[in-house]
């Protein structure tokens, strides 16, 4: 990995990746597609953030909202509800952790930066909501920017693409630029393909073949594919339960590419993964 990958967080904090680095899973949902990463309420969700961090996580990202494929949306109000208590607790537990809160609700990232979070995971890239860069950029927070197509509840209907890595690489591009015009600064900001989010299986495994094609983009770079469908349809694994043998095998494949960090479900395993991984190098 280049030893040089870094982000800045809230207060100029600086998070470097000098390794791979895993985000641990925590949502605060009765819906999401993995029941393991599923933590209702504050005491799960401090219990999972727990574990997570024992096994070696230095980031935390927390949802409140399922974004699988068909799932129905959830009121800002409601998501604030669900997350902020969850994030001023681990703020007040773990101050060095990095926590990232998984939101394309401009409200509810307002609420959660103030009440603690370093950074926001917007699965539709600043595009659900442009407002939420100038939310992002008051708060002097760092974002993830993923592409999506579309919401999550139509974002499997038909998804085409000409050239998925090009067109998904303009869009980033796109976007960075478009935070960086609205003060948040390039050394704030990571990316992310959107593996599963509307993409077929063969989109998925076009993005991942050419991972290293985003490099140019001058931005760490999130490996999401935990348990997701695309393990599934290769394997023939239709329970994400099942998928964990295949998720350990893009980390160490995203170890390889110089990949920043994996957001995953299992921390020790991947972790492992990644670093056997590395060993070699």
């Amino acid at each position: 990995m280049n030893s040089e990958q870094k982000i800045r967080l809230r207060n100029n904090r600086i998070f470097a990746f000098e390794h791979m680095e895993m985000m641990g899973i925590v949502n605060v949902t009765e819906d999401s597609f993995f029941a393991g990463s599923r933590a209702f309420g504050i005491e799960a969700a401090l219990a999972l953030a727990q574990r997570h961090i024992a096994e070696g996580a230095r980031m935390i990202d927390i949802g409140g909202e399922s974004s699988r494929p068909g799932a129905a949306p959830v009121s800002s109000s409601r998501e604030r509800e669900r997350v902020c208590p969850v994030v001023r607790i681990l703020r007040e537990r773990f101050p060095d952790i990095v926590l990232s809160v998984d939101t394309y609700h401009a409200e509810t990232a307002r609420a959660v930066l103030e009440s603690g979070a370093d950074m926001i995971n917007d699965i539709s890239g600043l595009t659900f909501e442009p407002e939420m860069a100038e939310v992002i950029a008051e708060a002097g927070a760092a974002v993830i920017l993923m592409h999506t197509p579309a919401r999550p509840d139509t974002m499997q209907d038909s998804p085409h693409y000409g050239d998925v890595v090009r067109e998904v690489h303009g869009f980033l591009a796109r976007q960075i630029a478009f935070a960086r015009e609205k003060g948040i600064g390039r050394d704030q900001i990571m990316i992310d393909m959107g593996i599963g989010f509307g993409k077929s299986t063969r989109h998925n495994l076009s993005l991942l073949r050419n991972v290293r094609c985003f490099d140019d983009l001058g931005c760490p770079h999130l490996l999401a594919v935990s348990r997701k469908s695309v393990i599934g349809n290769v394997l023939g694994l239709t329970d994400p339960a099942d998928r964990l043998p295949g998720t350990l095998a893009l980390t160490a494949y995203g170890a390889a590419a110089g990949m920043a960090a994996a957001r995953v479900h299992d921390v020790k395993a991947n972790l492992e993964a990644a670093r056997m991984r590395e060993a070699l190098e």
